[in-house]
């Protein structure tokens, strides 16, 4: 009986490997970034790998924010050191700059649905602490009208993504935009901040007391928009609430 499982399981390896073969001669691999011939699917040819900024320890214990010298696990970098935030671990998986920006928008606003996989992926891994012992994903929302104009929310797809890889339950509908906020592309961090409060809201019928709870999004930028989620949850009941994004934007120089 076990001879004939592992036979079974080696036959299915090698059709799965002749399938892939058959479909990568038909349909090659292509770089995530520029579109360029790769040998693995999902990924990046090395002139965009070397481009983008993966961010990896030496970080802040609290936000993840890279530091540029070796420091000790439980260093604060400086904006955690002087701010008390809501949530109460970060981290992201790369630098949002001018060579990241276009992996970013093209999910968010190019229907390049397809690479939320990949990214979910990415995001898992760099999420380990993040995601140790988590109960939910909580995507940021976003309005009706929003969602409506743009189909999908991104940040609900990379849930499900970081689902797929292993990661808990994706709870897309606990969190609800109260009212349509506008762009926040050119607003400075105070403005941001305006813009957000009071916009999200826990729904009634959800229970998240005791819960371990880790937002999703796609950029981190301020922060504002997590820290006001944070607060409805931590609000709700929460015990824990974790941040994870793909990108976060860094001050020039940090």
């Amino acid at each position: 009986m076990q001879a004939s499982a592992s036979f079974a399981s080696r036959a299915s390896s090698r059709l799965l490997r002749m399938g892939r073969a058959v479909i990568d001669g038909v349909l090659p691999p292509r770089c995530l970034g520029c579109g360029e011939i790769v040998s693995e699917p999902d990924g990046l040819c090395g002139r965009c790998w070397a481009g983008i900024t993966f961010f990896a320890p030496p970080w802040c214990v609290l936000c993840g924010a890279p530091f540029a010298h070796p420091m000790d696990e439980d260093t604060l970098c400086a904006d955690c050191a002087r701010q008390r935030w809501t949530w109460d671990r970060a981290r992201a998986v790369l630098r949002y700059d001018r060579n990241s920006r276009h992996l970013v928008l093209g999910l968010k606003h190019g229907d390049r649905t397809h690479v939320a996989g990949a990214f979910g992926r990415w995001m898992h891994r760099a999420g380990t602490d993040v995601l140790a012992g988590a109960d939910l994903l909580v995507p940021v929302p976003l309005h009706w009208t929003r969602l409506f104009q743009r189909r999908y929310n991104q940040a609900a797809l990379l849930a499900q993504a970081i689902r797929a890889a292993g990661g808990p339950q994706v709870a897309a509908d606990w969190v609800v935009r109260r009212r349509r906020t506008p762009s926040q592309g050119h607003l400075g961090a105070a403005a941001r901040e305006r813009n957000v409060r009071g916009a999200f809201a826990v729904r009634r019928s959800r229970d998240l007391a005791g819960k371990r709870v880790v937002i999703v999004d796609d950029v981190m930028t301020t922060g504002a928009t997590v820290e006001e989620c944070a607060r409805v949850l931590k609000r709700a009941g929460a015990a824990f609430v974790g941040v994870l994004t793909l990108a976060r934007a860094l001050r020039v120089g940090g």
